[in-house]
């Protein structure tokens, strides 16, 4: 084996990203509350940096400090309060302007809580109730036993189970139950729906229901598998989550969209969203400092910092262009969907807007990363216009959205007895020269939350 030791020289080329490069590219990906959050750790850390708010966001969160009702039921309970009736208990909370409720997302805390000042009540068990109500977790269940309750309080259980008495009557029904079970049949008497029937299946066959065993149900407690599927039918319009629809605290993100496409008469306009973002500027005392000696450490500094903070400026400016660029073409190329809807959402590629706008295919990938864009549809993410095909034959490309409504419309048609399989939808499907296979029909249907044919038959 010869080993050939030395030096030799050779000539190949890499792509050396700048420190400003990297950035700018940072800040183009960001979604709208990311950039927001950057924008205050860069004003937080640069002198030079001016924020000029546009407008005053309303506060979308529970800003409100938890009271402390153990204190509270401790000082009712010293007083003797437990069994007057006091119509004219406040709640101990500072006072709210009206204006802070302006597009506030109300909490199930906050209704609860209005609910039971309606209560004509003894304020002991008002406080009792309002500690199970901050006692209870993101579903709107109660997760602690009435036990520990009284415990932590040191009161008797039966007070605690009174109080919760009163909060599983407040609505939305199912509230402050232990379990799913509870949940149901707390649900099921206030809809006036439940009997002794509806009482057995909620407590020993959820699972056979959820998977439409009517037969297995009727036979162990002695009624037909038509009659079992009527309850299975009412129960599955119950709430297994009854806090759906408040803000519980659980959400961590918010979508923030980047703009509005909005038409009006008959013309479709773009509209940036300005009103997140502060407006930036040079605070003016620092420039008058490069205007003395230029050779000092400080002026060095400052002028650092100056360039830090126009640079920022400049980039935010030029993320806001290219999005409203990739939006313009994307307003062109999906007109129908603006018009239309889902359904009419064409195939098209990250390449075809890239050359269309002049732009590189990485920077339009970025430029719609996380973002969003309000529509008379709703708040959709840009990523949903780019949308994917499959070759049919003899025929222009198909999307995959337009494949999911080929393959709803086809289920929703279905004769229930005799659901179709996945194989027979894609052999249905091919007829009409969409060919996909059992498995890609199978995913499309998962992700239209769609069951399985065996989940989805019914007794006629």
């Amino acid at each position: 084996m010869n080993l050939d030791y030395g030096m030799k020289m050779t000539q190949d080329q890499k792509l050396v990203l700048t420190y400003n490069m990297q950035q700018s590219i940072k800040l183009l990906q960001m979604s709208m509350h990311d950039l927001r959050e950057y924008i205050d750790n860069e004003y937080s850390e640069n002198p030079i940096l001016e924020i000029h708010e546009s407008e005053k966001m309303p506060d979308n969160t529970n800003s409100q400090d938890k009271y402390d009702y153990k204190k509270l039921i401790k000082e009712l309970e010293s007083n003797n309060y437990k069994n007057e009736t006091d119509n004219n208990y406040v709640n101990k909370e500072n006072d709210v302007s009206p204006w802070n409720y302006i597009e506030k997302t109300k909490s199930l805390n906050e209704y609860l809580q209005e609910q039971l000042i309606e209560i004509n009540m003894d304020p002991y068990t008002v406080a009792i109730s309002k500690y199970i109500i901050e006692s209870l977790d993101h579903k709107g269940y109660l997760e602690i036993s009435t036990n520990e309750i009284s415990n932590e309080l040191n009161i008797s259980e039966e007070k605690v189970q009174q109080a919760l008495d009163v909060v599983q009557d407040l609505e939305p029904y199912g509230i402050g139950a232990r379990n799913i079970k509870e949940c149901l049949m707390i649900q099921a008497s206030k809809l006036n729906i439940l009997d002794d029937t509806m009482e057995k299946i909620i407590f020993n066959h959820l699972e056979d229901i959820a998977d439409n065993k009517y037969k297995i149900v009727g036979e162990t407690i002695n009624i037909s598998p038509r009659e079992a599927q009527k309850y299975g039918d009412l129960i599955k319009k119950l709430e297994p989550k009854p806090s759906r629809g408040f803000y519980t605290g659980e959400e961590v993100s918010y979508i923030i969209p980047d703009a509005e496409i909005k038409k009006v008469e008959n013309e479709y306009f773009i509209l940036m969203n300005e009103s997140v973002l502060p407006r930036l500027m040079i605070n003016k005392a620092y420039k008058e400092v490069l205007k003395k000696d230029a050779d000092t450490q400080t002026t060095t500094y400052v002028k650092e910092k100056i360039d830090k903070a126009m640079f920022l400026i400049k980039s935010i400016e030029q993320r806001k262009n290219t999005l409203y660029n990739v939006l313009k073409c994307l307003l062109d190329k999906q007109r129908d969907f603006f018009e239309k809807g889902y359904e009419y959402i064409k195939p098209l590629t990250l390449k075809e807007v890239a050359e269309i706008i002049g732009m590189h295919e990485s920077t339009v990938s970025r430029a719609i990363k996380d973002k969003y864009v309000l529509t008379s549809y709703g708040t959709i993410k840009i990523k949903k216009l780019f949308s994917s095909s499959v070759s049919l034959n003899n025929e222009e490309d198909m999307t995959t959205d337009k494949i999911k409504c080929e393959i709803k419309k086809i289920i929703e048609q279905e004769d229930k007895e005799k659901p179709l399989s996945d194989q027979i939808i894609s052999s249905m499907l091919c007829e009409h020269n969409i060919n996909i296979s059992r498995r890609t029909v199978a995913k499309y249907r998962e992700e239209l939350g769609i069951k399985s044919s065996s989940k989805r038959k019914r007794i006629i």
